[in-house]
C-alpha cells in the first residue's frame, strides 16, 4: 500500500516537473525569439565575411585583367578561364555594393573598377556595340557551335547592372558614359516599340532574333533590375519610361493568376505553354516551359525594389503581386519537412497540385528566397504566413545543407539532395556570389530596421 502511494507520488512529481520544463521551455523559446535577430545578425556577418575572404582578391586576373571563372571545390583554379559578361558584371555589381557596405575597409572599389576596364576594353564591341557574351581569358570573342559571335539581353542587362552601381559609387564619368551608351544600344536594338519590353537572342550587330519564341521571364526581370539600379543613379526621363513598361510587364503580364512567372514568350506576349501537350512533350521541352520557384520569389523582391525607385513603395497591387508570389513559392515549392527552395516543378492539365520535377535546391535560389522571406517579414510581420519563422528556417537549411565550412562558399546544390555537390565546382562560368552577397547584404539591411 505504501509502495503505490510513494508511485503515484512519483508520478504526480514526475508530471509536474514535465509541466514546469514545458512552461520554462516556452518562456526561453520567447526569450530566444527576442534575441534571435541579434544572433542571426551576427551568424550572417559571419557569413559574408567568410564569402568575402573566399572569394577575393582570388579571382582577380592580374594578368588580363576581369575576374577569374573556374575553381575547384576546394578553390584551385582551373585551367580553362573564359570570361561570360554575366558572371563579370555582376562582379563589379558586388563589389561595388560591398564597398557601399564597407567603405575603405578593403579594396573593393579597386576592384570593382578593375573589373569595369576589362568591360570596357576587351568585351564591348567596338565595331557593333553591346558587349560579347563570352570572351577567352584575355578578352577574344568566341563564336557558338555555328561559327557565330553572340549577344544577348540577359548579358547585356548585368553590364548595364553592374555599371550603374559603380558609378553611384564611384561617379566615375567613363563609368555613366559607357553605361548610358548601352542603354540607347539596348534601346535602338532590343527594345520593342510595337509590343514593348525586350528581344532577349541578339545577334553580333543587335540584330534581334524574332523567331520562336523570342522574350522570357528571366532576361525580362533582369533588364527590370538593370534599369532599377541605372534610373536611381541616372534619373533620365527615358529610362523611367522603360522602367514603369518593363515594371508593368513582369507584375501584370509574366505572373500567372496562381502566383508563378510565366516563361517564355512570342513577340507579342503570348504565353508558350505546354499544358494541354502529353507528358512526353512537357518532360522533353521542360526548359521553355515550367515553374521556378527560385524565380519566383526573387521576382518579388525585384517588384518590390522597382517599386521603390519608382515612388511605389506601398502600392496595394505591387504588394498583393509580390506577396502572392512568395506564398505560391513557400506552399508549392518548399520542402516542409527539411527546407530549401526545389529547382523545377509544373501544373498538369487538370491538376491544380504542382508537381515537383527536379528536386535539386540550387545555391541562388536558396539565397534569393532568404532574402524576400525578410523583405515579406517587414511588410508583414503580423501575417499568418509567419514570414520570419520560415526565414529563420530557411537560413538554417543554407547552415547545414549549403555552405562549405571547412572551404568557403556555397555549393552549387544543397547537399541533402545533392551530397555530390558537396566536390562541385565553387565558381564556374554561372556561378558566381552575387545573388548570395546580395541576398546577405539585403537580410542585414532589413534586420537591421528591426532593431
Amino acid at each position: 500500500m505504501t509502495f503505490q502511494i510513494l508511485k503515484k507520488q512519483y508520478i504526480n512529481y514526475f508530471t509536474f516537473c514535465l509541466i514546469l520544463a514545458f512552461f520554462i521551455a516556452c518562456n526561453t523559446e520567447s526569450n530566444q525569439g527576442d534575441d534571435s535577430r541579434s544572433s542571426i545578425t551576427a551568424e550572417i556577418e559571419e557569413e559574408l565575411q567568410r564569402k568575402i575572404d573566399a572569394w577575393y582578391p582570388r579571382v582577380i586576373d592580374t594578368e588580363y585583367g576581369g575576374y577569374l571563372t573556374n575553381f575547384s571545390y576546394d578553390w584551385q583554379p582551373g585551367e580553362t578561364q573564359n570570361k561570360m559578361i554575366v558572371t563579370q558584371a555582376r562582379h563589379v555589381w558586388t563589389l561595388s555594393k560591398l564597398e557601399e557596405k564597407f567603405p575603405h575597409e578593403n579594396r573593393f572599389e579597386e576592384f570593382a573598377q578593375h573589373g569595369f576596364q576589362f568591360l570596357k576594353d576587351k568585351m564591348w564591341d567596338s565595331e557593333y556595340g553591346g558587349f560579347f557574351q563570352t570572351v577567352t581569358r584575355e578578352g577574344e570573342p568566341i563564336a557558338n557551335q555555328h561559327g557565330e559571335i553572340e549577344k544577348s539581353l540577359y548579358g547585356n542587362a548585368f553590364a548595364l547592372y553592374g555599371m550603374a552601381a559603380l558609378y553611384k559609387l564611384s561617379g566615375d564619368s567613363d563609368v555613366l558614359e559607357l553605361a548610358q551608351k548601352l542603354f540607347i544600344w539596348l534601346d535602338e536594338h532590343s527594345y520593342d516599340p510595337v509590343y514593348g519590353g525586350y528581344f532577349q537572342p541578339l545577334a553580333r550587330d543587335g540584330t534581334p532574333d524574332k523567331t520562336g519564341f523570342p522574350k522570357d521571364y528571366n532576361s525580362g526581370i533582369h533588364i527590370l533590375e538593370a534599369l532599377t539600379e541605372l534610373y536611381e543613379t541616372w534619373p533620365d526621363e527615358l529610362v523611367r519610361d522603360r522602367l514603369e513598361e518593363m515594371f508593368t510587364i513582369v507584375r501584370d503580364t509574366m505572373v500567372a493568376e496562381q502566383g508563378y512567372l510565366k516563361l517564355f514568350f512570342e513577340e507579342d506576349w503570348i504565353h508558350r505553354s505546354h499544358r494541354d501537350s502529353s507528358e512526353t512533350v512537357i518532360m522533353n521541352d521542360l526548359y521553355f516551359d515550367h515553374v521556378s520557384p527560385g524565380h519566383d520569389i526573387e521576382t518579388a523582391y525585384l517588384l518590390l525594389e522597382a517599386a521603390h525607385v519608382l515612388g511605389m513603395e506601398n502600392d496595394e497591387t505591387t504588394l498583393s503581386i509580390a506577396k502572392k508570389l512568395t506564398d505560391h513559392t513557400l506552399e508549392t515549392g518548399w520542402d516542409l519537412e527539411v527546407g530549401g527552395f526545389y529547382e523545377a516543378g509544373f501544373y498538369f492539365k487538370n491538376d491544380d497540385h504542382l508537381a515537383i520535377l527536379n528536386e535539386s535546391k540550387n545555391w541562388w535560389a536558396q539565397a534569393e528566397a532568404l532574402n524576400t522571406l525578410m523583405i515579406m517579414d517587414n511588410f508583414y510581420p503580423e501575417d499568418p504566413m509567419n514570414y520570419f519563422e520560415k526565414f529563420v528556417r530557411q537560413w538554417r537549411f543554407i547552415q547545414n545543407y549549403l555552405s562549405d565550412q571547412e572551404h568557403g562558399g556555397w555549393y552549387n546544390n544543397a547537399l541533402d539532395n545533392n551530397p555530390d555537390s558537396k566536390t562541385s565546382m565553387k565558381s564556374h562560368m554561372w556561378k558566381g556570389n552575387y545573388h548570395t552577397i546580395r541576398a546577405l547584404l539585403g537580410v542585414l539591411e532589413n534586420l537591421e530596421k528591426k532593431d
